[in-house]
Parts: structure tokens; sequence; C-alpha cells
């Protein structure tokens, strides 16, 4: 009886909001403005007031990192040299140009040189490159830029009746990354028709419902309720001629597949075949991942970017080798040796979060949490408070290990080793962002420990370190050895690690240098006029791919 209660009052609450979105459709479509407070208008202060100048981004660090193109069409792909190309090749947005100058975005990352011109000419692509190599901008901007600005919801209007029908879809693991790639699509579509909207779970619907009703162009997703949306009947996906998968190996692993085949092939989303275009983007992809993800794409370039130095050459890496019920103690002596470093704490679970964050307050670190047991509101908190340097520690889950952009994290400290070497490396890319410098700590309890060993990975970190010519602890080593590792790596410096390779072999074009050694003069945000005369699209010499 109480289960059938609760699944009423379920069913009278979801029947409320699709009922309020119909209104709020019937509203806007009358010409009703909406209410303000509502996020309606941003304002440039507001979206760029604290924007940094590519923070941890040292250029200087790119030039030797080889970057792999492979697949049908790979040879034909022109990389970009600065982002002023794009008005030279491409019909791009003239609106491009100013947001891209107020986010100060001078050159071209090495996965936004390939991963640009790949998107623009109207080809799939799965990409692999670095946490923090700017992955986000590589996939918005063609995306925005191929949205034909006279088909938006703001020229057009929304239709009463009808569902909301966005063109593009990026989809997200967390509700903390989608709320960041939708700040980010708000930004590069500042000041133009196109609207940007976001869907995520664990917070009211309303804004959400609000947001759909008045018709948004681009919208950024976590799997669940976007699937719920669907479901209800207020969005659809027929219109959909772009997608994105940000993080793509954590989306398609065993949790999240079910919900993005529901989502890909099992609704009205068009097909790859039908045109639609697909993007795929992770710090790694397993084989395992890729063959999984190639029953979403037609025929794509491959696109691997060099790690800088291996497993990230910024970051000092350091273990120490404790036992289970030690490492409160050995914690607390390392967060006093800098005890006002930014530091980003990661443990296994979420009740290990909440019990740290507890013992580390009652001894006055001034730390906060966040995992997913906590309320959206008291995650969202939690992380402005760290990003601000209110909180000098954050104990974290898993849930702040992927794609989030928290500047000056100086110190990462692995409490509980993750149990794969991918959400290591994912891990320790919280700090030492692409030339700052950072430090990462690792508690490691020995196979001793039989209940809590960390002796599974054990292989692949003395593997990581090697390969990134960084010290590796003799305990770790022997431990390594007594299990069967061979060295394969040698030391060395740039570009030495590749969070993945194209599982389908034989057919690799180039790989070549991210960065020619001529061209480090600055593009993009400079030199104005030729945005005005020859830039938004006024002077085009390529054509990108059908305008949906």
């Amino acid at each position: 009886m109480r289960q059938a209660q609760q699944a009423a009052i379920k069913d009278e609450k979801t029947r409320r909001e699709v009922d309020y979105f119909w209104q709020q459709q019937e509203y806007f479509s009358s010409g009703g403005k909406g209410r303000k407070g509502k996020g309606f208008q941003d304002t440039e202060r507001s979206l760029f007031g604290a924007q940094r100048e590519n923070v941890g981004i040292d250029f200087d660090k790119y030039d030797d990192i080889p970057v792999d193109l492979s697949g049908d069409g790979a040879e034909k792909i022109t990389a970009l040299e600065s982002f002023d190309e794009l008005w030279d090749r491409y019909y791009i947005h003239e609106f491009l140009w100013d947001n891209l100058e107020r986010c100060h975005y001078s050159r071209p990352t090495p996965i936004q040189r390939f991963a640009i011109p790949v998107a623009l000419a109207g080809s799939d692509a799965m990409c692999c490159a670095q946490t923090g190599s700017g992955k986000t901008c590589a996939f918005l901007l063609p995306i925005i830029s191929s949205l034909d600005t006279t088909q938006a919801y703001s020229v057009i209007g929304s239709t009463p009746g009808e569902m909301s029908a966005p063109r593009a879809v990026v989809l997200a693991p967390t509700r903390e990354l989608c709320s960041q790639i939708h700040l980010e699509a708000k930004k590069l579509s500042f000041q133009s028709p196109i609207r940007a909207g976001e869907v995520y779970g664990g917070v009211d619907a309303k804004p959400q419902l609000l947001d759909l009703a008045r018709g948004v162009d681009l919208v950024t997703a976590t799997p669940g309720r976007l699937t719920d949306f669907i479901d209800r009947g207020v969005i659809t996906m027929a219109n959909v001629g772009f997608l994105v998968l940000d993080e793509a190996d954590r989306m398609l692993d065993m949790g999240f597949e079910p919900q993005i085949r529901e989502i890909v092939q099992k609704r009205d989303m068009p097909s790859s075949r039908e045109g639609r275009m697909t993007l795929m983007f992770s710090a790694t992809f397993p084989k395992e991942i890729q063959k999984l993800a190639q029953a979403f794409m037609r025929n794509y370039i491959w696109i691997g970017v060099g790690r800088v130095g291996g497993a990230v050459d910024t970051v000092e890496q350091s273990f120490i080798v404790v036992p289970e019920r030690g490492k409160f103690e050995a914690l607390t002596k390392v967060l006093n040796t800098n005890p006002t470093d930014s530091t980003l704490i990661f443990v296994a679970m979420k009740r290990t979060a909440a019990w740290l964050e507890d013992r580390l307050m009652g001894l006055g670190y001034n730390s906060v949490a966040i995992h997913g047991d906590m309320e959206q509101k008291e995650r969202e908190a939690s992380l402005s408070t760290f990003k601000s340097g209110k909180s000098t520690f954050l104990v974290a889950t898993d849930v702040a290990a992927r794609g989030l952009d928290i500047p000056k994290v100086s110190h990462v400290i692995n409490y509980d080793l993750p149990h794969n070497i991918d959400s290591y490396v994912h891990r320790i890319g919280r700090t030492g962002r692409i030339g700052n410098h950072g430090w990462a700590t690792s508690f490691y309890v020995p196979g001793s420990d039989a209940q809590h060993s960390n002796a599974n990975v054990v292989k692949d970190l003395v593997g990581i370190l090697e390969g990134a010519g960084q010290p590796v602890p003799q305990d770790l080593k022997d431990e390594a050895f007594r299990q069967g590792y061979k060295q394969e790596r040698k030391p060395g410096k740039g570009g030495g690690g590749w969070g993945g390779r194209d599982s389908r072999g034989g057919n690799n074009i180039r790989s070549q240098a991210a960065w020619s050694k001529g061209s480090k003069g600055k593009g993009g945000g400079g030199g104005k006029s030729k945005g005005k005369t020859g830039g938004g699209g006024g002077k085009s010499k390529g054509k990108s791919k059908s305008q949906w």
C-alpha cells in the first residue's frame, strides 16, 4: 500500500510537471518573454567576468606531441594552425569570433587543431586526448558553427503542442560535467540566435522544462533525465543532427551503455546513416570501448593525441606504502606539510568521503566533500567553495575525476587508489593542468593486507611511472616484478603516452608533431579587424557539413 501511495504521488508530480511544460510553451509561443531571474538574459560579465586565459596551458609543451590520425579521409585533413584560419577555410558565424576573443582563446590546442577541421568537414570522429586539453571547445565550436541560425528557436519560435526538438545533443556522465559543458556552450553562443539548455537529474525539473518549452537548439544532458523527458513526451530526438559523447569511455561502460543505446538507437534519433554526425571524446579509449562505440558511428576518423610526457609530466607523482589502518594518520602528516595548498583527496566510496570530511573538519581542516549521496545543491556548493578557494581541501569520489574544470589544484591525494589505471590517470590529471606544475600523492596498500591491497594495479602503476620517466618506489617495483611485470617502456620526455590507439589498426595515416615549429604566433582572440571584414562566414573558402 505504501509503495502504491508513493507511486501515485510520483505520477501526480510528473503530470503537474508535464502540464507545466505545455502551459509555458503556450505562453512563449504567444509572445511571452519569460520571467526575470530565470537565466534567460546572460550578460557578458556574468559569463566571462571571471574568464581565465587558457589557465594551465603552456603551448611550448605541445611542440613535440605526436598526433595520430587514421580512418578514411584522414589524409585530407589539414590541421588548424590558428583560430584565424577558420574564417578563411570555412563558413563560420561571426559571433564566434567575438566569443573566442571573450574566452581569451589564443591558439588551438592539439585536439582542437585536428578535431575542429574533422567535424567541420562533416566526419564522425573518435578523439582521445588527455584531460585539460581543450576537448569541450573542440566539439562545441564546430557544432555551433554548423547550426543554421535562421532555424534557431529564437528566430522561428516554439509551436504549441509540439515537443522540444534540439538539433544537437551532448551527453555527459555526471551532473557537474553537464553544467560545465553547458556553461561553455552559453559562452560560445553568446549574443547569437542559438539557445543552449541543460538536462540532468537530482534537481527540480521545472527550470529545465521551462527552457525546453521556450525552445533550445543545443542540449547538454545526462542520460537518465534525458530518457525521462523523452518518456514524458516533452522532448524529441527527431531533429538531432549532432551527437557528442563526452567522457565516452565511461558513458559506454556497464552502467551507461543501455541508456545510451535507448536514446540513440531505440527512439526517434536519426541514425548515422541518415546523416547524424557523432563525436566521441575521452582521455582514455580502451579497445573494448572503441568496439562498443563503433555501433553508434559511421566510418569515423580516429584522432589520438599523445600525452604531455606520458602520464602528465607536470605532475610529480609519489607513493606512500601504508596499511589500510594507517592511512588517516599518513594523510594528516601529508596535509600538515602543505596546509595552504589547494588539495583534492580521492576516496573509493561515498561513505568514506562523508566520514573523512567529518574527521578533517573536526581537526580544523577547512574541507568539503562531494559524492553521489549528496543533493545536487550540496554538491554544487562544495564545488563552488573549493573553486573559489574558500575551502582548501575537497574530499571526493570519482564524480570529480572526470572532465571537471577545477582550476589551481596544487595537490591530488589518492587516499584510496582506484581499481584501474585509467581512473588513476584521470585523477592525477586534476592537477598539473598542461603546463602548470602540481603533484600527486597516493597511498599504496601492499599485498600483505589482502583485504584492502592495491596489488591489482601495481603493474600498471609501475608502467605509467616508468613511461613518464618518474621515480618508482622500490616496494612497488618489487611487488610488480613478483606479479610478472616486465619493463616494456623506456623513460622519456614529451608525448610519451597515449590514452588509446585506433583499435581498427593498420590504417594509420600519420603520426606527427601537433604544433609546427614555425607557427608559434598568437591566433584567435587577436586581429579583431579580420573578424569583422573577412570573418563571420563572409569570406568562405571552404564548406562545412550540411546545416541542420
